[in-house]
C-alpha cells in the first residue's frame, strides 16, 4: 500500500475563504476541469459548460461561497494571487453579462442559474463534497469530471489521485504518532527537525524555511487586516465584526502602524489573564471574519478552522516572547506533523467528520506547537495535541444559514484557548503517566465521524442551523 506523502504546505495553503473544502478545493478543481480542456485541445470547441454540485457542496454550497470559487476556476483565476477586493465585481459581471471567459481565453455563454446547479437531495459515495463539470463541444461531443474535495483544499478527480508532488524516498516515513515517536527516540531529533529532515526530500532546507516563513506572512497580514476592519459580514445573517472593536478596546493609547509595532504595543497593554484571554479571543476572530470576508487565509488545516493556529502562534509570540524567525519555523513546522496524523489516520473535513475535525485537528496542531517551542518532550507534544482533541470529540458542524460564521468564529476562540490549555497540562504532567495515546484519540475521533449522523456534517440540517430562524436573501 503506497503511503501518503504530506508536506508542511499541503497543510498550510494560502486562499481565499470562507472554506477551503466548499471554496478552495472547488476553485482548484475548476482549474484542474479546465487543464483537463486545454490538454485535450478542447477548450476552443466548448459551446456550453454545466456544474453539478453533490451532497454538502450543495446543502451549503451558497453560504460557503462555492459557486463564486468555481466560477472564478473556470476563468482562469487563481485563489493564491486573486485579488480579493475583485471578487464580488467579478462574479457580478459574470452573471449580468451571462458570459464566462474559459482559462482567460475562450467566452461562452452561461446562466448560473441554469448552468450552475445545486443538487440538494444528491449524494456520490466516495466523499460528500462532489462537483461534476460537464462541457459540450461543437462538434457534437461532451466530456465531464467528477472532483471530489476532500477538506484542507486537497482535491480528487473519480478514478484517479488528488494532484501532488512526486513520490520521493523520505528519511523519516511517518503515518501515525507512533511512527513519529520511534524516529524521535531513535534520532534524537525534535518534531520540527524530523519535518524538516523530511522537506528536503522535495526542496532545499532555505526553500523550505523561506516558504514557511511566507505562510507566516499570510497569517500575519490576515490577523492584522481582520484586527482593523470593521462592519458587517456579507451573506445576510448581519453578524457584527467584533475584531476591530475589541483591538481598539485593549489597545488603549498605545500607538502602532504595522504589525511589528503592533505587537510590542500589545505587549504593553499587560500580561493578566483576563488580558491574554481578550487577546486571544480576538487574534481569532481576526483571522475568521476576513475568512467569512472572502479575504486571503491559510488552511490551518482548514479555512474554517485558520483562526486557531495563527491565534496560538500570536500568543507565543507576544507574550512567550517567541517572535524570532528561528521559532515561527519552529512552530509552524511542528503543527503541520500533527495535522498530517490526523488527515492520514482519520479526515480534516468537516462533511466527513464534523467540526472535531476542522477546530478539533486544528487545535491539536496548535498545542503540539506551543509545546515544542515553550520546552516540551516530544511525548509531551503528542500529549498536548492527544489533550486537545480528546475534549473536541464529538464536535458536530452545524453552520446557520451554511454560512462559515455561526458558531465557526466563535468556535476558532475556544479552539485557540484550549490549545493553549491542552500545552500547559502536558508541560506540568508526566507523560509516562498518560492513559491515551495520540494514536488511539485519533482513530476514536475517526469512529466518532463514521458514527455521527449526516446532519451534522456540514449540511445546516442540525443542531444550531435548525433551531435559529432565520430569513435569509437568496445569494
Amino acid at each position: 500500500m503506497q503511503r501518503e506523502q504530506l508536506s508542511v504546505f499541503d497543510m498550510f495553503k494560502i486562499g481565499i475563504g470562507p472554506s477551503s473544502s466548499h471554496t478552495l478545493g472547488p476553485w482548484r478543481a475548476a482549474q484542474q476541469f479546465v487543464q483537463v480542456l486545454e490538454q485535450r485541445e478542447a477548450l476552443p470547441l466548448v459551446t456550453e459548460i454545466k456544474i453539478l454540485l453533490y451532497g454538502s457542496l450543495a446543502k451549503t454550497g451558497r453560504g460557503h461561497g462555492t459557486d463564486i470559487a468555481i466560477l472564478l476556476g473556470l476563468s482562469g483565476d487563481d485563489p493564491v494571487t486573486f485579488a480579493v477586493d475583485e471578487v464580488v465585481p467579478k462574479i457580478h459581471q459574470i452573471k449580468k453579462s451571462h458570459k464566462l471567459t474559459l482559462s482567460g481565453k475562450h467566452e461562452i455563454s452561461f446562466d448560473a442559474d441554469t448552468d450552475l446547479l445545486f443538487l440538494f437531495n444528491e449524494s456520490l459515495p466516495y466523499h460528500p463534497n462532489a462537483v461534476t463539470f460537464q462541457a459540450f463541444l461543437n462538434n457534437g461531443k461532451a466530456t465531464s469530471e467528477t472532483y471530489y474535495s476532500i477538506g484542507g483544499g486537497f482535491v480528487v478527480k473519480e478514478g484517479g489521485q488528488s494532484r501532488g508532488k512526486a513520490e520521493v524516498d523520505l528519511p523519516f516515513p511517518i503515518d501515525t504518532a507512533g511512527d513519529l515517536l520511534h524516529w524521535c527516540i531513535k534520532t534524537g531529533l525534535k518534531i520540527s527537525e524530523v519535518v524538516l529532515e523530511n522537506e528536503q526530500a522535495w526542496r532545499s532546507e532555505q526553500e523550505t524555511r523561506t516558504g514557511v516563513l511566507n505562510i507566516f506572512n499570510a497569517m500575519a497580514a490576515c490577523m492584522y487586516r481582520g484586527s482593523h476592519t470593521g462592519g458587517k459580514l456579507p451573506g445576510g445573517l448581519n453578524v457584527e465584526r467584533r475584531a476591530a472593536n475589541l483591538n481598539k478596546r485593549l489597545i488603549g493609547n498605545n500607538t502602532y502602524t504595522n504589525f511589528d509595532e503592533w505587537i510590542t504595543a500589545i505587549r504593553q497593554t499587560g500580561n493578566s489573564f483576563q488580558n491574554i484571554l481578550d487577546w486571544v479571543s480576538c487574534f481569532a476572530l481576526a483571522v475568521n471574519e476576513e475568512n467569512a470576508s472572502f479575504g486571503r487565509v491559510v488552511t490551518a488545516p482548514t479555512n474554517g478552522a485558520a483562526g486557531v493556529i495563527p491565534a496560538v502562534l500570536q500568543y507565543y509570540l507576544v507574550f512567550c516572547d517567541g517572535y524570532n524567525e528561528k521559532r515561527i519555523i519552529q512552530f509552524l513546522l511542528t503543527a503541520s506533523e500533527i495535522g498530517c496524523i490526523f488527515k492520514k489516520g482519520a479526515t480534516i473535513s468537516a462533511a466527513m467528520g464534523g467540526c472535531q475535525a476542522e477546530i478539533g485537528v486544528s487545535s491539536a496542531m496548535a498545542a503540539a506547537a506551543l509545546t515544542e517551542c515553550l520546552g516540551g518532550s516530544q511525548r509531551q507534544v503528542m500529549m498536548a495535541a492527544e489533550i486537545a482533541m480528546e475534549h473536541h470529540l464529538g464536535l458536530t458542524c452545524d453552520p446557520i444559514g451554511g454560512l462559515v460564521q455561526v458558531p465557526c468564529i466563535e468556535r476558532n476562540t475556544m479552539g485557540a484557548i484550549k490549545a493553549i490549555t491542552a500545552s500547559q497540562l502536558a508541560l506540568q504532567t508526566n507523560p509516562d503517566n498518560a492513559k491515551v495515546s495520540l494514536d488511539a484519540v485519533v482513530r476514536t475521533m475517526w469512529q466518532t465521524a463514521q458514527d455521527m449522523n449526516s446532519k451534522y456534517k456540514e449540511t445546516a440540517d442540525g443542531g444550531l442551523a435548525i433551531n435559529i430562524p432565520l430569513s435569509l436573501p437568496e445569494c
